[in-house]
């Protein structure tokens, strides 16, 4: 009978027991004395997110593959189960094995989002691993960090031991081969991290020293160590088809964000938006084969007992076989009960023809992302979208039945201006409008348009990585335009809107662009009680003002300037294949409202093509 590291009473007195236990079908179970390497995988939130995380579910499932490894999976424990842990000073354990996570050969924690920061210090704190990496010895974990937040790693630099830049499927058998050689020889801590260092896509912050300038900019950033490359050229799976991929995903005892079979279709976008990181960094679009994604979904499918399917990609109308995958989805499930969800689509013709063969329209809701009021917002960002598509293509789906749309907004984009802000409620408006063009006995009664507002955030590697941003009163003030603006609307009774948390925009935005000096501020959150700042109900801007004040760090510094072309960017060490001269002639681009096609309409020579191989490299046969 497997063993359990919290005690009934415990269970018994916590929110959701059964984040905590493991034994979930299809997790791996292995003798931990046969096995020379154990891997804990950590997603830095509460069970039900992290458990949704296709990622994860890859690595988890690519490192149980090998023989000598036993990978495991851990999650940020809620509020209440933090407390006792404290109290009873349990160290964090692994849900698999249940043992405490200080005893594995690795932690690796997967950072998603700028606002899970203090997760990660509970995570270490609780497993009672030194906060800092400098501060470890050889009977702790090596910590290593990884996913899109790893492309600017410098502001969590001092709590890792190394970063892994770029795709997973690549280069951690290496690093375990190089694990394995290196226990086996008795040297030291460091010299691992040496070995590390030498792996294509390792970042050790150990081996580079940096140094700031008068004006708070940096001066130099450098090896200090001859076995760190002066540049980390992140790693890319480019046979999509070829690549790992879960046959029996780990099925979730509880509710699950998105609680369903992940097909993933592609990788990058050919779109080429100008505020979007993904688009960027997952460059060039590659495909995987419609007779292998078929293949997964039979085995997937039967291997968990899910009764929906989602095809996972960042534009799923540019997958090349979707018409073929979908009808082949709605042929061999549509009759078994199984739902199949479409998410990331484009509202045309086509994507509403397939929509409409695989949702309850009359349940469902359409959701669409113009990301700016105004044609010339849309431009600026490089969106590939005009009004008459947008209109035309609502136009479409409330003729074919639908009466739900929710439209996706950004405000605080640069060059913005109030008029294109109140366009935002005008463009709803006239969506709603064309609802009403139907005659009345067609219509099934009144529409509802929900738009809803995030704020801008310039992320590395995007050509909005040299914009600046708004304080958090700015932000709130164009929202509030903007929702006076709907209230003047003619259809205002089919119109609601919505919109971010301001102050939390400003925090992922020093994050986000942040440098090593940011690592005070967060650790003095974390020690003043910030926890699970993604979540409304826990998140204390208060006390996050309090930790910049006793850092002396200025979030104007870092959220309030408009970068100059040839600023040092604390990331710029890495290399996406994407070259920052492409990145500033899109600026530029941006500034004077100019589009840019798309990646299969012409290659726009950003780099990519050096990769050997996708949408960019196909283009020019």
């Amino acid at each position: 009978m497997r063993k359990t590291a919290l005690s009934d009473e415990i269970l018994l007195n916590i929110e959701k027991p059964a984040r905590y236990i493991g034994g979930e079908v299809n997790s791996v179970y292995k003798d931990a004395r046969n096995v020379d390497i154990r891997f804990a995988m950590c997603f830095p939130d509460v069970y039900e997110i992290g458990m949704s995380h296709l990622g994860i579910q890859i690595l988890y499932d690519m490192f149980n593959r090998r023989e000598d490894t036993w990978c495991e999976r851990v999650y940020s424990p809620w509020l209440d189960l933090d407390k006792e842990l404290r109290r009873l000073r349990q160290p964090l354990f692994a849900l698999e094995s249940q043992d405490e996570v200080r005893k594995f050969d690795f932690l690796g924690i997967t950072i998603q989002f700028e606002m899970c920061y203090t997760n990660i210090l509970q995570i270490l704190d609780l497993s009672h691993i030194p906060l800092h990496a400098a501060d470890r010895t050889k009977d702790h974990p090596f910590v290593i960090g990884g996913g899109p937040c790893a492309y600017n790693p410098e502001p969590l630099a001092e709590f890792f031991d190394m970063f892994y830049i770029g795709e997973g499927e690549t280069a951690y058998d290496r690093l375990f081969d190089v694990y394995k050689e290196w226990k086996s020889s008795g040297a030291s801590r460091q010299d691992f991290l040496r070995a590390a260092a030498g792996i294509e896509g390792i970042y050790v912050p150990a081996f580079y020293d940096v140094e700031y300038r008068e004006d708070g900019t940096i001066a130099s950033f450098a090896p200090n160590d001859p076995c760190a490359p002066r540049t980390v050229r992140k790693q890319v799976v480019m046979d999509m088809t070829e690549a790992p991929y879960p046959m029996k995903p780990v099925v979730p005892y509880i509710k699950a964000t998105q609680d369903r079979v992940v097909l993933e279709i592609q990788r990058g976008c050919i779109r080429g938006c100008r505020f979007c990181q993904a688009g960027m960094i997952y460059r060039p679009t590659r495909e995987r084969s419609a007779d292998t994604l078929k293949e997964y979904a039979r085995a997937m499918l039967a291997n968990t007992g899910h009764e929906e399917i989602s095809l996972s990609s960042l534009s799923s109308s540019d997958y090349s076989k979707l018409g073929e995958l979908v009808t082949f989805l709605i042929d061999e499930f549509k009759d078994k009960g199984i739902n199949i969800s479409l998410p990331s689509l484009r509202i045309d013709a086509f994507s509403l023809d397939v929509m409409s063969k695989v949702q309850d329209i009359r349940k469902s809701s359409l959701t669409f992302a113009p990301e700016a009021g105004s044609q010339r917002m849309r431009d600026v960002i490089n969106k590939g979208l005009t009004e008459e598509e947008i209109l035309t293509g609502a136009g479409q789906a409330f003729e074919g039945g639908w009466t739900k749309v929710k439209l996706y907004f950004m405000l605080g984009l640069p060059t913005e201006t109030e008029e294109d802000m109140k366009d935002i409620a005008r463009l709803s408006d006239r969506v709603a409008r064309r609802y009403y063009e139907i005659p009345k006995e067609q219509r099934r009664g009144r529409c509802q348009i929900t738009a809803s507002s995030s704020f801008f955030v310039p992320k590395p590697f995007t050509p909005f990585q040299w914009a600046s941003m708004h304080p958090a009163e700015e932000y709130d003030r164009r929202a509030h335009l903007v929702n006076d603006e709907f209230r003047e609307q003619l259809n205002r009774k089919s119109l609601k809107y919505n919109w971010h948390d301001a102050d939390v925009t400003v925090l992922e935005g020093v994050m986000a662009r942040g440098d090593r000096r940011v690592a005070k501020v967060i650790e003095r959150a974390y020690r003043l009680g910030c926890l699970f700042d993604s979540w409304t109900e826990s998140f204390h801007n208060d006390l996050w003002m309090q930790a910049f004040a006793d850092t002396g760090v200025d979030i104007a510094f870092y959220t309030q300037r408009e970068r100059k072309e040839d600023e040092r960017f604390p990331w710029d060490f890495i290399d996406i294949g994407v070259t920052r001269s492409f990145l500033w002639r899109e600026w530029k681009r941006a500034q004077e409202g100019i589009v840019t096609p798309n990646c299969r309409e012409s290659c726009s020579g950003c780099g990519a093509a050096g990769f050997g191989g996708g949408v960019c490299h196909e283009s020019k046969d």
